[in-house]
């Protein structure tokens, strides 16, 4: 448990959307004590924390605290110290407070940028629009779609959204979609092309493709692409310094900004790998065949590849997750990705050691349980931190 006199710092980095998964957990802690003291920073030490960033539009600030009211099961007045009364006179639950925070100062940094400790608040994934404003997408709602001029652009049913088809734009504009650790999604562009999003993804798309352009979208983190056929426009994914480029085709890119590898696996077509700098070149760039991982390196910027079962590599689409002879370490990354947690691994040894093993919509418990059964690892849960003992 955090001390009052650390608070002060700790909501300073929260604010600035610098905490750790740990970190996050400790303030969210924190508010729901109501142990709100005087060392709990005023509304005016916050501001100054925001002084030089764009400020939020009142109308979207008060869209995004009705929507946690509505959510909330079971609203409480939270005491606050007299100083601070000012600031917020109530609020559902401590943990809705931080995620109206949370969202709020996303809204205000972008929220997207590549930062490797960035966690989403809240745990809810958002839309972002082309003006900044941030939306939160509840895979429990069926809702329209819309511009930031307010014109209905798509549909938002469970965990899909699928944009309209439409003619051509005259100029493109982008859409952000993040999805937090623990969740996955589901997205259809307006050319028709299916892509699902795994856990702590991020891609970056236009509403509309432009007549004569290639159609290019953004990714950070992992994606299943089932690209709609189109050979006089090819549909490109930059994933930082590598881009992919194909007319129509099933491929699985994994691009996690804390991986050494870009892992492109192709199931059905053709697609070329090139450096993002350059222009594409069929002849200078290297074509995957279906049942091929290309691997690019980004430390000198090579590119391998090689045979694989795509099984293995596109089995996270239907909830499964397989392991084949993986070490220690990726397989940790994997489960903290799709289960929201963070592990501790204390167990030096392990964590070049490579493991088989398959799970289907398994809880975390039991594949830790397997683990343990199986290959004698000790551990402990504690809500969301796992230790390796």
């Amino acid at each position: 448990m955090i001390q009052d006199s650390d608070i002060k710092i700790l909501l300073q980095k929260f604010v600035k959307n610098q905490c750790n998964s740990l970190e996050i957990e400790q303030v969210i802690a924190y508010c729901k004590s109501n142990n709100l003291t005087e060392d709990f920073p005023t509304v005016e030490e916050i501001q100054l924390l925001l002084q030089d960033l764009p400020e939020m539009e009142k109308m979207t600030a008060d869209k995004i605290f009705a929507n946690i009211l509505s959510k909330s099961n079971e609203p409480k007045v939270i005491p606050i110290p007299n100083r601070n009364r000012s600031w917020m006179k109530y609020t559902a639950v401590a943990a809705s407070l931080l995620l109206l925070l949370g969202i709020g100062i996303s809204y205000q940094l972008g929220n997207f940028d590549k930062s490797e400790n960035q966690i989403l608040t809240g745990n809810e994934i958002t839309l972002q629009l082309e003006n900044g404003e941030i939306q939160v997408v509840s895979d429990k709602t069926k809702i329209d779609v819309k511009d930031s001029d307010g014109n209905i652009i798509g549909t938002q049913t469970g965990n899909k959204i699928v944009y309209n088809k439409t003619a051509s734009a005259g100029k493109l504009v982008y859409n952000t979609l993040k999805i937090p650790y623990g969740k996955r999604f589901e997205l259809q562009l307006s050319d028709g092309t299916s892509i699902h999003l795994n856990a702590g993804t991020t891609l970056k798309y236009p509403i509309q493709f432009i007549t004569g352009k290639n159609r290019q979208v953004y990714l950070d983190g992992e994606a299943y692409f089932d690209v709609s056929k189109d050979k006089l426009h090819p549909f490109v994914v930059n994933a930082d310094e590598l881009n992919v480029r194909v007319l129509g085709t099933h491929f699985n890119i994994s691009n996690y900004p804390e991986d050494e590898m870009t892992d492109v696996v192709l199931v059905e077509g053709s697609v070329g790998l090139y450096e993002a700098n350059k222009e594409f070149d069929a002849e200078n760039s290297t074509i995957l065949k279906p049942g091929f991982k290309g691997s690019f390196d980004r430390k000198n910027n090579n590119i391998s590849t090689k045979s694989v079962d795509t099984e293995v590599y596109t089995a996270w689409v239907d909830g499964e997750l397989y392991l084949r002879n993986m070490s220690f370490e990726t397989i940790c990354k994997k489960l903290e990705r799709q289960y929201d947690v963070t592990i501790t691994n204390k167990n030096s040894r392990l964590a070049n050691e490579k493991f088989n093993a398959s799970f289907k919509e398994e809880p975390i418990e039991k594949v830790l349980s397997y683990f343990n059964d199986v290959y004698g690892i000790q551990y402990t849960i504690t809500n969301k931190q796992v230790t390796i003992k």
